[in-house]
């Protein structure tokens, strides 16, 4: 029964170990905020409507800062057609409206990346 009980314990824990690993991914693309990639106020999942009208900023940067401070969006990564939750705030913001190299997991479940490292990407 002891036997019984270890190789039951055993299992479970392997099995939530296996499940909680993931396997870190490069993800690359724009940071952005989720209005703008969203086409919450914009129609081509783009800063482009916001720069022109100067409302929100010069630049993606001050975009996306603006649309996170004042709007209620969220940091993404913009890949073009598709558009990844970020968390790490603490490591992604500073990045905001530049092409990048992001280093973590990814959860299916609620379209986020999980942040362990991001850098510029030299080759987007």
């Amino acid at each position: 029964m002891r036997n019984r009980i270890l190789w039951c314990a055993a299992g479970v824990l392997t099995f939530a170990t296996g499940a909680s690993a993931q396997a870190s991914q490069v993800f690359r693309g724009e940071v952005s905020d989720s209005q703008c990639a969203l086409n919450v106020h914009s129609l081509t999942r783009s800063h482009q409507e916001m720069l022109k009208s100067k409302s929100m900023g010069g630049t993606a940067n001050t975009c996306s800062v603006y649309c996170i401070e004042h709007l209620g969006g969220y940091l993404v990564l913009s890949t073009g057609k598709d558009v990844f939750r970020l968390d790490r705030v603490d490591l992604v913001h500073g990045f905001e409206g530049q092409k990048v190299k992001i280093t973590g997991s990814f959860d299916p479940k609620v379209k986020q990346i999980h942040v362990t490292k991001i850098e510029l990407d030299d080759k987007h």
